[in-house]
């Protein structure tokens, strides 16, 4: 079950590899997650120091959130991945000029987790070429529930 997208991510890159990672939360972030108030739209992903980071992802916080925290709605907060794919990350995006971005936030059993994309970024023709694509094939449709 999804909680939040980011659908212009898909717009913006060539997604080759997608990997899904547990995030490092403070509980009101968890409550905040669960009552859907986050968003990724600018939020991306960097590896530093052997460990991978989300940051820009903004968790609204509940209004009933408790009086002794003070929430930082876009904290940089640490992806948890295995030793072994945070290699394989880091070797495609310093050698090869990828980027990570974060695609979908879901549940899995009852855990949140972070779908992030080993992306290639969209030259605009590319973007173009795509559109060009979508309205054949609605066109496409059209004509063949016509006849």
């Amino acid at each position: 079950m999804s909680i939040a997208q980011n659908k212009k991510a898909l717009h913006d890159y060539f997604i080759e590899e997608r990997y899904e990672a547990g995030i490092a939360l403070e509980g009101w972030e968890a409550k905040a997650i669960r009552a859907g108030r986050v968003q990724l739209k600018e939020a991306y992903v960097v590896v530093s120091k052997g460990e991978v980071f989300l940051v820009g992802c903004h968790v609204s916080p509940l209004p009933t959130a408790s009086t002794h925290v003070h929430p930082d709605p876009t904290r940089t907060r640490k992806l948890l991945l295995h030793a072994e794919e945070i290699r394989r990350l880091i070797g495609k995006v310093e050698q090869r000029g990828y980027t990570l971005v974060p695609l979908d936030m879901h549940y899995r059993n009852g855990r949140i987790k972070l779908e992030i994309g080993l992306a290639r970024g969209k030259k605009l023709h590319d973007k173009r070429e795509v559109e060009r694509q979508r309205e054949w094939e609605r066109e496409r449709q059209r004509l063949l529930r016509v006849r």
